[in-house]
């Protein structure tokens, strides 16, 4: 079967359909999210999981988009395969080097990357957290710290440090954006000496249960620490910022719905209101684990 293909015939032809792409894909929240986006603010849609073989990416996309969808999620291991085939961009996509939201209008195919103001606006909106004239730390050098620096860089933030455990991709990625404010990539031993306000994690430790080799001592006054991951429980660097005495911590749920209320303003022109779905999934996230 053609990736893609089977889920293209299982669908409501009176409603304008939606998916995400990705592989793995099971254990997407998206669906959920998107579905609760539509009933909250009286849109007619149908939003499904979509799994994708690796080397089928673009013939999955050409067969939603032929079939009539209206729009896509692309989550990992598309996002930068996903950035070169959209023929148009947004200044943030283009940034990002990567694309998890495409606009299908019969014409174009329009890319648009809403990782990182969903950060923001998480932080900002919801956390009520001040960027602005804040020394910033992001741990990582990958895609999801790259989709994230430009929207916190412009925050006009003090400082954004780049650390990472290879110097020189966070010098690459520090030179990437140097033009949006002050910017510096280093590695982790010369964070030294230095505090922060605001420490992003946009590494996967978490997900091995590890955290980056932080000084002890990096934590500003009043710090937040924000892990770009989630699940039911602390993660592994939500746990060394409490243990350190972190003001307020925070996981990345929040981020999850922000980038999706984004992409569903983007498909269909209304805003949805996100605080009532961060705290659906949080229950929903929590009480399996404490059964």
């Amino acid at each position: 079967m053609t990736p893609g293909m089977s889920d293209l015939f299982d669908f409501d032809l009176r409603k304008d359909r939606y998916a995400v792409m990705g592989n793995p894909i099971a254990h997407s929240k998206s669906p959920r999210i998107h579905t609760l986006f539509a009933q909250q603010t009286g849109q007619s849609l149908e939003y499904t999981a979509i799994l994708v073989d690796h080397g089928g990416f673009s013939q999955a996309v050409g067969n939603f988009d032929a079939s009539g969808g209206k729009g896509l999620n692309i989550t990992v291991p598309f996002k930068e395969e996903a950035w070169r085939l959209v023929t148009q961009r947004s200044e943030r996509a283009e940034l990002a080097g990567a694309v998890n939201t495409i606009k299908f209008d019969g014409k174009t195919m329009y890319g648009d990357n809403t990782d990182g103001v969903g950060l923001v606006n998480d932080l900002t909106h919801n956390h009520q957290i001040e960027l602005r004239g804040k020394r910033i730390l992001v741990m990582g050098a990958g895609g999801a710290a790259r989709g994230v620096i430009a929207p916190l860089l412009h925050q006009q933030p003090a400082a954004l440090v780049i650390a990472n455990r290879t110097v020189d991709k966070a010098l690459v990625l520090a030179s990437l954006f140097k033009r949006l404010g002050k910017i510096e990539g280093v590695g982790y031993e010369h964070l030294a000496g230095q505090q922060f306000e605001v420490i992003i994690n946009a590494t996967a430790a978490s997900l091995q249960g590890e955290v980056p080799p932080l000084p002890d001592d990096v934590l500003a006054k009043n710090a937040v620490c924000y892990d770009m991951m989630y699940g039911a429980r602390p993660t592994s660097f939500m746990q060394w910022a409490k243990a350190h005495a972190a003001a307020q911590v925070y996981d990345g749920l929040g981020m999850l719905v922000e980038q999706a209320a984004e992409a569903f303003f983007i498909w269909r022109g209304v805003r949805p209101q996100s605080r009532s779905i961060i705290t659906s999934l949080r229950e929903e996230l929590i009480t399996p684990a404490t059964k």
